[in-house]
């Protein structure tokens, strides 16, 4: 058999690379004795012929030290027969039928693929535990109604180690959930990645820094590294047996940085090095050695460089404060408010941060949808460590609400809690006490007035217990990451409901913040009445015929967005939702990311809008009055992306989105976010309404088609209309504005002549407003601002290329690049 009579489909599975090659179907049953039995190769060795005829052959293209060594399987010829042969499933999926089910596969949901795949049956009845198990252990990729699909990565594992989970108990319960006999690769890849995993934990103790275990021949390892060794503290009040370091003579010890010291005499020298703590003062047996943590400080000043080695030595540092033993920080008097009421999924994942137990808390991420109640979980995390808090939100209305939320749902006094804003800067009274602020304010470089650089010097002087980061999605931007090397925090927590972005820097909080300690279940917390049920529909708005040709005509990028957004169709299709939902007794958000479409269809029908020169003053005005219930009240506001996260608007039950940012996952969830939280309406089977307009035969189609992609992960359908004509009644389409051909071309007029910036966000000059549009300006410059994105965009992938050849080998496995 020629190599052509091979198969060959390259998939793109979220999983590792992975190439099949399929061998076609005999044409006859019937095989000579000697061919009794074929052999199934995984992995294939070298010295195996991958073009011999008699291979079933499955291969993975993955980094060899990551996975299990090959392995040479024996398949009867009677099993080979079973499989069926097609000509589309290889397209879409691996050939699984080689795993063997148990004998009882029936009453056990899950499938555990050899790729690192988990497929959930979600209807079985063990569904709720294994997702349970699942969501600890793995990555979620889509949860759909029934059958729910999760992959293995490191960094879920980190994660999984990292709250408490050991290597003998993800294998055994996997085993038990599962339908087939654990493939021997994800056994091993389970095995390598988490045996390594929480042996060692980098403790902020009394305001020092150490390196502890409870297996000394990890610290030992750890010291022969040249870098880790100088940047040990040898104190001389270090008395070998004791963890506190307390001198003997009840006198100050010094303490030196081990400069000097190399990795050869790291052993000798352990005794003055590592102290031990006992896990518990009461036992008298001092035989058994696991009962200490072995433990040696290093100098605040590496601690960075320490963590970068040890990731490079296979044994990441898991970060826990211990904050009820930590002296040196002044406690803050805050409880939560006695009328509080904590639910179960929020108590759960604040379990993963807490639950190590011993008042340590641990830096990580949770993931919960908008509305299920994040900002109630970063207070109770700040009420549990009870130190000086420091919370950073996107925007000032988002200040605003934590200033509030804070004050309604603790025992916080006048005068503990502070704002850091353009608008205000205030200390908070006392030692302890919270201060709210925004990235923005934070990370600025530029020239500062005096009153700021005062607040950001004491800022970056404070030792904060707790640092909560609101929209933890955004500081991986280089802009917001500067936070973190500037303010000093004992322990981070991360608050997002879509740890999504479209660049590669999502995966830098698992550095910068820590692994992800829990995530919820969209449709799980819909159905529980935690969350609104929502109900998505895509309307597609054909073009007139001249609106289209001078879309196609346009060489602007900007001005064919333009022209996408205002759209006849689109603009009738918005006036008769906002009439027909009003009337239903909606309150509707309007999102526009255009600023010249926002400003005219806003102006058109009479509505209140809100874009990023809106003055904080009027915003707080506008959402306090489409807040308020009754007569005079705001039934619609227009938003643009500003109104995208961190803005509490629970009244909203209708969201209409005309203009978007390009494909952005995020902006998606986080804009469906906005009308998530439990509606006061409880009518009989009651949803929100998600509407989403998108002009046919445009680049909109390819864009939504992308964005849709985070939220059916999560469970929702998108119900489609493809024409006006299905929505609007015959009779209404002519008492909507812009449905005679004349206006149509009064307004097609002006946007020939409006002149936009690159990005068609926002109009430059509009007819009326100058003598004459420059054209031959605008199309200079958004050449010369084209090309200019296309050097960075080029420039980023060249980063990112380093970076990822650069990137140890333990946090490369099973990314699917």
């Amino acid at each position: 058999m020629s190599k052509s009579d091979l198969a060959s489909f390259d998939l793109t599975a979220p999983a590792p690379k992975i190439t099949l090659r399929l061998q076609k179907r005999p044409a006859s049953s019937s095989q000579p004795a000697a061919a009794a039995k074929r052999q199934k190769v995984v992995n294939v060795p070298p010295q195996v012929d991958p073009d011999d005829p008699e291979l079933h052959i499955t291969e993975h293209y993955t980094d060899a030290s990551r996975f299990a060594r090959f392995k040479v399987e024996e398949v009867s010829a009677d099993s080979h027969e079973r499989i069926k042969y097609d000509t589309v499933s290889p397209l879409f999926s691996k050939d699984y039928t080689f795993l063997a089910q148990k004998a009882d596969h029936r009453m056990r949901p899950l499938w555990v693929c050899d790729d690192g795949r988990i497929i959930l049956e979600a209807f079985s009845s063990l569904a709720h535990q294994a997702q349970d198990f699942l969501i600890t252990i793995a990555e979620p990729v889509s949860r759909p109604a029934r059958v729910h699909e999760f992959k293995l990565t490191a960094y879920s594992l980190y994660a999984a180690v990292s709250v408490g989970m050991e290597t003998d108990t993800i294998l055994g319960v996997l085993e038990r959930f599962s339908k087939v006999t654990l493939p021997e690769r994800v056994k091993n890849f389970i095995k390598e990645c988490t045996m390594a995993y929480g042996k060692a934990k980098l403790v902020l103790k009394d305001n020092r820094y150490y390196i502890e275990s409870t297996y000394p021949d990890v610290l030992k390892r750890l010291l022969t590294n040249p870098d880790i060794s100088k940047a040990r503290v040898i104190r001389d009040d270090t008395i070998p047996g004791r963890f506190d370091g307390k001198p003997s003579n009840g006198q100050p010890g010094g303490a030196k940085i081990d400069g000097a010291a190399n990795s050869s005499d790291a052993s000798e020298g352990l005794g003055a090095v590592i102290t031990l703590d006992r896990l518990d003062d009461e036992e008298d047996d001092l035989d058994d050695e696991s009962e200490f943590v072995h433990s040696f400080e290093i100098d605040k000043s590496q601690v960075e460089e320490v963590k970068k080695h040890c990731i490079g030595m296979d044994y990441p540092l898991m970060e826990e404060y211990d904050f009820r033993h930590d002296a040196l920080t002044p406690n803050l008097d805050i409880d939560l408010s006695p009328m509080t009421t904590i639910r179960d999924y929020q108590e759960k994942s604040l379990s993963k941060m807490f639950g190590g137990g011993g008042g340590r808390a641990r830096s990580g991420i949770i993931v919960l949808p908008t509305g299920a109640g994040k900002t109630l979980v970063g207070i109770t995390a700040a009420c549990t460590v009870k130190k000086s808090t420091l919370v950073l939100c996107t925007n000032a209305l988002s200040v605003d609400q934590w200033t509030k939320e804070f004050r309604n749902w603790s025992t916080l006094k006048e005068g503990q809690i502070a704002k850091f804003t353009s608008d205000e800067k205030h200390k908070f009274v006392g030692d302890a006490g919270i201060v709210v602020s925004t990235y923005t304010m934070i990370s600025h470089s530029g020239e500062r007035s005096a009153a700021t650089a005062r607040m950001i010097e004491w800022i970056n002087s404070v030792e904060w217990g707790l640092m909560i980061l609101d929209e933890v999605h955004v500081v991986p931007a280089n802009v917001f990451r500067r936070v973190l090397t500037t303010v000093s925090a004992h322990t981070k927590l991360g608050l997002t409901a879509t740890l999504v972005r479209e660049d590669d820097k999502i995966e830098d909080l698992n550095f910068l913040i820590g692994p992800k300690l829990f995530e919820a279940n969209w449709m799980d917390l819909a159905q529980r009445g935690h969350i609104a049920k929502v109900e998505a529909t895509e309307i597609w708005c054909g073009m007139t015929s001249e609106f289209y040709q001078e879309y196609r005509e346009s060489q602007h990028a900007g001005k064919r967005r333009l022209l996408t957004v205002m759209n006849p169709s689109k603009f009738q299709a918005c006036q008769y939702l906002i009439k027909a939902r009003e009337a239903a007794g909606d309150k509707i958000i309007v999102f526009s990311d255009n600023v010249y479409a926002l400003e005219y269809y806003a102006k058109k029908m009479d509505k209140p809008f809100i874009y990023g020169k809106t003055s904080n003053l009027e915003r707080s005005a506008v959402l306090a009055n489409f807040r308020r219930m009754g007569p005079g009240s705001f039934q619609t506001v227009f938003l643009s992306k500003v109104g995208d996260t961190s803005l509490d608007l629970p009244e909203a039950t209708c969201l209409i989105q005309i203009s978007s940012m390009f494909g952005s996952r995020r902006q998606e969830a986080q804009r469906m976010g906005r009308i998530l939280r439990a509606k006061r309406r409880n009518e009989e089977g009651f949803r929100s309404r998600f509407y989403t307009l998108i002009t046919t035969d445009t680049e909109e189609v390819g864009f939504s088609a992308k964005r849709k992609t985070f939220l059916i992960d999560q469970g929702y359908e998108y119900k489609v209309i493809p024409n006006l004509e299905q929505l609007i009644p015959a009779e209404e389409r002519p008492k909507l504005h812009l449905s005679s051909w004349k206006e149509q071309q009064e307004l097609l007029d002006i946007l020939k002549q409006t002149d936009v910036d690159v990005d068609g966000d926002e109009a430059v000059n509009v007819p009326g407003e100058i003598a004459k549009p420059k054209f031959g300006a605008s199309k200079a410059a958004a050449k010369k601002q084209e090309e200019a994105a296309k050097k960075l965009k080029k420039q980023q992938r060249e980063e990112a290329a380093a970076k990822k050849s650069k990137m140890h080998k333990l946090f490369r496995g099973w990314r699917g690049d």
